[in-house]
């Protein structure tokens, strides 16, 4: 069932059923499925301006499409952008992000939380 404001029919519709089709042939439960699938459309709809609300990560991240094209077929973790956790670093008031790689910024988020 496609998220609320999503009409039977529609393009949004398809494209839930679609991803949630192929996250589940790629072995993701029924519920991670649908909440993937979910997700996705409703990022696409604020995007395109076809949700009433949308966050700023929402308009201006990058494309789920484009995310998922850059993180698939590759040996090397999956999770957050660099820059995904540069901005939490920055929102956390991190100091010295700015020469941090990757795993440091990943290090310095993961303490600052807990």
């Amino acid at each position: 069932m496609p998220p609320r404001g999503v009409k039977k029919g529609t393009k949004r519709a398809r494209q839930y059923e679609h991803i949630k089709k192929s996250e589940k042939d790629q072995g993701a439960s029924e519920s991670r499925a649908e909440e993937i699938a979910a997700r996705t459309v409703n990022k696409e709809r604020a995007r395109s301006g076809e949700s009433r609300t949308r966050s700023r990560t929402s308009t201006q991240d990058m494309s789920s499409g484009r995310r998922g094209g850059q993180r698939s077929g590759t040996n090397r973790a999956k999770g957050r952008t660099r820059d995904q956790l540069y901005n939490e670093a920055k929102n956390l008031n991190i100091e010295g992000r700015s020469k941090m790689n990757k795993s440091q910024l990943q290090r310095a988020v993961d303490r600052k939380k807990s």
